[in-house]
């Protein structure tokens, strides 16, 4: 199904366009909301995702890398948003900061994975929550393969020290 509408939004098919980016939404909420806390990043993130997809998709060489290449675009594109908000946090003397409301899911996921770099926090999200294979978060990422297991066994021990020393305080 995927791969009908990907050829169908490579000759132009807008409708075909705007399902398959449906069929990605939730994912790509996910991964952004990894790496930004504000929900109107995540959204600017998202749509600025949408629109380099559609303007860049007859680029796309194989249609079945479609969600590794569209993963690469929304991470660029978050990685982007940090670093101007970093700029923009060096000019304010009080930064803003909205109210906003997160899931369960959300939260559980950004307290497990608090003390972790963001490259790590990626590379955990993509392979626990997206299910990616190793091979396409090196490729996402731009890392080695062993690099990626590295940080995943690395966060993997850091995670059950973690665990380890709250029931031991207990």
């Amino acid at each position: 199904m995927s791969e009908l509408l990907i050829r169908k939004a490579k000759k132009g098919d807008s409708d075909a366009f705007c399902k398959l980016m449906n069929q990605h939404m939730e994912s790509m909420y996910k991964i952004s909301r990894a790496y930004l806390r504000h929900d109107e990043d995540v959204a600017d993130a998202i749509q600025e995702t949408i629109l380099s997809c559609f303007e860049h998709l007859p680029s796309l060489r194989q249609n079945r890398y479609f969600k590794t290449w569209m993963t690469r675009i929304l991470i660029n594109h978050c990685k982007d948003i940090l670093h101007q908000r970093s700029r923009l946090h060096l000019l304010e003397q009080l930064p803003e900061t909205p109210v906003y409301e997160e899931n369960y899911e959300t939260l559980e996921w950004e307290q497990l994975l608090s003390g972790f770099d963001e490259e790590t926090k990626s590379i955990f999200l993509l392979y626990y929550l997206e299910e990616f294979r190793i091979r396409d978060i090196a490729d996402i990422l731009g890392l080695k393969e062993s690099t990626v297991k590295s940080r995943l066994q690395r966060g993997r021990k850091k995670l059950l020290n973690s665990y380890t020393l709250k029931e031991e305080h207990v």
